[in-house]
């Protein structure tokens, strides 16, 4: 008893770490072979969870020899046992022996690595918790099976298990303790095995986090094998002297520090391989973000090699869904296709998927037409940095369910590196883009969403010189305003009416602009039709003017706020499709009338007067209605002028007396924000200011409650 409790100070006289490291290093001469012990640690973690006080059930534990097997075939040994069996059994019968004869802990552990001089650190710690699962495993062997096997009988009782078992109760908290140390040695080893397969072409030693582990692993290599000891002593103890030697307070402080310390080790080492996996994960991110830019650079028969390398499947075949059937498919679907790729966060909004479904099942109607053979397939863009949680599971589960195109199966299938080349070559800011893609896998368009609003299917194959001809053919027109909205308006443009579309958020303004105006048309007796169309935010705002007009019966307005919504969605894209076109010229007549409209619609009331199709004036809310009140001023000139041309020379007349400020907001989803631009009102360079909003207002549940905004004014 004296004998194997000889050195249990051991573990604090030795104060000095240092001195005790540089013995440890003493003990380190690799002859430069790599051992792979992997497979061994996995033998060896199946035998350490199995040797346990409490027997498996039948079924769990059938189950589990099941999976041991199915993995032994996976895995071969023999390879590793045959090169180390030798070695493992010394060192099993080492530990024994010096248990036995009662040798000091230290001592035994610095044999032990001495035994292991030539191996690599990784190595020596595998190969002695193989030598500890060989008389650990023993034991609980035999405990677990003795009862119904006689050979196993026999043996339990030459080492006293039938009595060891018989008193567990009290000898549970000796068990307890040896488990949580042995789960302890067992993290240290695994985290030492995983530092030894981090692959040296994505790092290397000079790496801080790597260089911090290496001068600690000696360290967590000796308090592994250290505690190993102690595990082995305490099952000696109890094979040779019974279920009577109990644990001392010592030896029970020892398992205690010990796993304390192990467990302090293996935490510092978990966060130095945490460090090391990123920056070999960066690595690879960078790799393959290098690789995605010479894939699209270069000319391929399809556009097969393009949608995998941006889709990756990993190991499952079919990583995406097709929307019409919910079902997976391969992303052969899309061989030699058009591909529409539809770019957004998880906060897409409802009236943009809803005008996007709209668009999309009126070009399925027309599939035998070459110009509307495409696909859609929505790629979800989720910040690599932020914990996935189940909300935004069900997000995405609830967004993919509306879609009628393809979608991939899982945002996890966009790696890192696409979402990086997604923001830095296609300039997505979380506002939905649209990236077109040929049949070859070319990017024809970096952004189709201005020419899909614009435009709709007409605008395929979505090319940027379609989008060339297209704006080639437009013409400043009412019919650019409010084609594919609105049945309605295009009959009174057919009928040749004269037709007000104006906006705001003032009631009181609207009252008077409307009931002048219709007092001005019947004054000059020309057949006038109105049109509220609402503003580009502020929707509480534009839903209390909503409800005067319905109540006052003011005019005409659109009922559903899809449609508000789609009108300022289509006038915004006009002038980003002339942004990413690089043609925002200032001396385009249309495009200065867009610009107008949508500063007007920043400062207060507008209205846009045309006759038919031909649109006579522009104006801001001031102007307008001061030209409308000033009718008597005017009027004289309808007979010779005729009432386009008096109009509008009022109009311009009241406003060359006050300019109204021009304002633009670009908000940071917007992607390409321009430099500079010019006032369309003066020509001159508008100021640029960044301004922080904080809409209340708009009523939708995934708009964010603080954006910034470029801001560009013009103050005259």
């Amino acid at each position: 008893m004296q004998l194997i409790k000889g050195d249990r100070g051991g573990m604090l006289s030795m104060s000095d770490d240092s001195v005790m490291m540089k013995q440890v290093q003493a003990t380190h001469a690799p002859d430069g072979r790599e051992v792979d012990v992997a497979p061994l640690l996995h033998l060896v973690e199946d035998i350490l969870n199995r040797a346990t006080l409490q027997v498996e059930p039948p079924l769990l534990a059938g189950q589990a020899h099941a999976e041991m097997e199915e993995k032994n075939h996976q895995i071969s040994y023999s390879i590793v046992l045959d090169a180390l069996s030798y070695v493992i059994d010394r060192i099993s019968c080492e530990i024994a022996y010096k248990a036995l004869g009662g040798a000091d802990a230290h001592g035994t552990t610095m044999t032990i690595l001495e035994t292991l001089t030539s191996f690599q650190w990784d190595a020596k710690l595998v190969m002695t918790l193989a030598a500890f699962a060989l008389h650990y495993g023993e034991f609980w062997l035999l405990a677990q099976i003795y009862s119904s096997n006689q050979l196993a009988k026999s043996m339990a009782i030459l080492k006293q298990l039938p009595m060891i078992m018989e008193h567990s109760g009290p000898l549970k908290p000796r068990f307890d303790a040896l488990n949580k140390l042995i789960k302890a040695m067992v993290e240290v080893t695994r985290c030492m095995v995983q530092f030894k397969e981090l692959p040296p072409s994505y790092i290397s030693e000079d790496v801080p986090a790597l260089t911090q582990a290496m001068t600690h692993i000696p360290t967590a290599v000796y308090w592994t094998i250290r505690s190993v000891v102690a595990c082995a002593n305490q099952i000696t103890l109890l094979t040779t002297m019974g279920h009577e030697y109990a644990l001392s307070t010592t030896e029970a402080w020892e398992l205690s520090s010990l796993e304390h310390k192990l467990t302090n080790i293996c935490d510092h080492l978990k966060q130095q391989l945490g460090s090391c996996y990123q920056h070999i994960d960066d690595k690879k991110n960078v790799e393959t973000f290098r690789m995605l830019v010479e894939l699209f650079e270069m000319t391929h028969i399809d556009n097969m090699k393009i949608l995998k390398a941006l889709i990756h499947a990993r190991d499952d075949p079919m990583p995406i869904v097709d929307g019409s059937t919910k079902r997976k498919v391969t992303l052969e679907v899309l061989r030699r296709k058009n591909v529409l790729l539809l770019i957004s966060d998880l906060n897409i909004s409802h009236d943009e998927l809803s005008i996007l479904e709209q668009i999309y099942n009126e070009s399925r109607i027309h599939t035998t037409r070459l110009d509307s053979q495409y696909e859609v397939i929505w790629i979800p863009v989720v910040d690599p940095s932020i914990v996935w949680t189940e909300a935004m599971h069900k997000q995405f589960e609830t967004l993919q369910s509306t879609m009628p195109w393809y979608t991939v199966s899982h945002p996890s299938v966009i790696e890192k590196a696409v979402v990086r080349y997604i923001r830095e070559k296609w300039h997505f800011r979380n506002k939905a883009i649209l990236v077109v893609l040929d049949p070859q896998g070319r990017v024809v368009s970096p952004n189709a969403i201005h020419m899909m609003w614009i435009w709709g299917s007409n605008a395929f194959p979505f090319t940027s010189l379609r989008e060339e001809s297209l704006w080639r053919e437009e013409a400043w027109r009412l019919e650019l305003l409010v084609n594919g909205i609105d049945p309605m308006i295009l009959n009174w443009i057919k009928d040749g009416k004269y037709i007000f579309l104006y906006g705001g958020d003032d009631v009181e303004w609207v009252r008077k602009f409307t009931n002048t105006a219709r007092a001005v048309a019947v004054a000059s007796r020309i057949p006038l039709e109105m049109a509220y169309v609402g503003k580009s935010t502020k929707k509480e705002l534009v839903r209390r003017v909503l409800a005067t007009i319905t109540v006052e019966k003011l005019s005409y307005f659109w009922q559903d706020p899809t449609m508000i919504w789609f009108f300022w969605t289509r006038l915004e894209s006009m002038l980003f499709s002339k942004i990413q076109q690089g043609k925002l010229d200032d001396h385009d007549p249309m495009m200065l009338e867009i610009k107008k409209l949508l500063s007007y619609d920043k400062e207060g009331g507008w209205a846009v007067l045309s006759k038919g199709s031909n649109i006579i004036s522009n104006g801001h809310g001031n102007t307008v209605l001061t030209t409308l009140v000033e009718y008597d001023l005017w009027k004289e000139e309808i007979p010779v002028k005729g009432f386009d041309l008096a109009y509008d020379d009022h109009h311009k007349k009241v406003h060359g007396v006050t300019y109204p400020c021009c304002r633009f907001e670009f908000p940071n989803t917007a992607g390409r924000i321009p430099e500079g631009m010019k006032c369309p009102e003066c020509h001159r360079y508008m100021e640029k200011y960044t301004t922080f909003l904080c809409c209340h207002d708009e009523g939708h549940p995934t708009a964010s409650p603080f954006r910034g905004a470029f801001e560009k004014r013009c103050l005259e």
